[in-house]
């Protein structure tokens, strides 16, 4: 009996299909589309930070000059910040301004992050709660400043207010106090911007998966070892998030403490 050797065929490569004229575009148009925003952040943006860095060592004042001066402007700048008696109004913006930014930024952080977890119980109201929250991020820091600064103002706000109802002893000058005045302005920006990081807090919460919690939850992992070793590790990206975003808001501050102090 005869067998007939069967071969099994040889697979050769597929050559690749050229790539239609309409290809090249749907894959080039996000590349088009993003190139002239591009190009523009980087002339306006980056380019000027380079040119303003260039001319801080030049003896440029008014004008630009670009004769090179070495580092001199930042030597006299360090004088100026930290070897002159009485110490100088750059000094005491840079303190106010990190006082201002580690308060800031610590309790925005933590406030939102309190209030994010309470939202997410799925409690009853949320829904009237989170634009109640939400609503201090629409308005400017002028006119949080203004009506913070009637607010604390102890002939007309709080501590008036008070009084009236009979709390003759109740004081809080805070705004009038050049030693405590910093905090009123932490105050006012800590109302403002909490609720913005609670809504990114939300967010992340929400895009936890849930069965790494009921997983937990079988294991007896208790609510507060719930949250410290697994929500708060997973929402490392949104605490980046918010303290980019609040760290660049503080920096940009300067309507709020002109609208509250008026200028110190």
């Amino acid at each position: 009996m005869s067998t007939v050797a069967t071969t099994d065929p040889v697979l050769t490569p597929r050559q690749a299909t050229p790539i239609s004229l309409r290809g090249r575009l749907q894959d080039a148009l996000p590349k088009i589309v993003l190139a002239p925003s591009f190009v523009i952040t980087l002339v306006f943006v980056y380019g000027f930070i380079v040119w303003t860095a260039y001319l801080s060592f030049t003896n440029s004042k008014t004008f630009p000059s670009y004769a090179l001066t070495g580092p001199r402007a930042y030597q006299r700048l360090w004088r100026w910040t930290f070897e002159s008696d009485p110490p100088s109004s750059w000094y005491t913006s840079i303190t106010n301004m990190a006082i201002f930014g580690f308060l800031y930024v610590g309790i925005c952080l933590a406030l939102g992050l309190l209030l994010a977890i309470l939202l997410d119980q799925k409690i009853r109201g949320e829904g009237l709660l989170r634009p109640i929250f939400l609503y201090p991020m629409a308005l400017s820091f002028i006119v949080t400043g203004v009506a913070w600064k009637w607010f604390l103002d102890p002939g007309l706000g709080l501590e008036q207010t008070l009084h009236h109802f009979g709390w003759t002893s109740f004081h809080f000058d805070w705004i009038k106090n050049k030693d405590f005045v910093i905090y009123t302005v932490v105050i006012a920006g800590v109302w403002q911007a909490s609720g913005f990081v609670m809504a990114m807090f939300l967010a992340g919460l929400r895009g936890i998966d849930g069965e790494i919690m009921k997983a937990a939850q079988i294991d007896g992992a208790s609510p507060l070892q719930l949250y410290r070793r697994i929500v708060i590790p997973l929402l490392r990206p949104i605490f980046l998030s918010a303290f980019i975003v609040l760290a660049h808001m503080a920096i940009k501050s300067y309507d709020l403490v002109v609208a509250l102090t008026s200028g110190g």
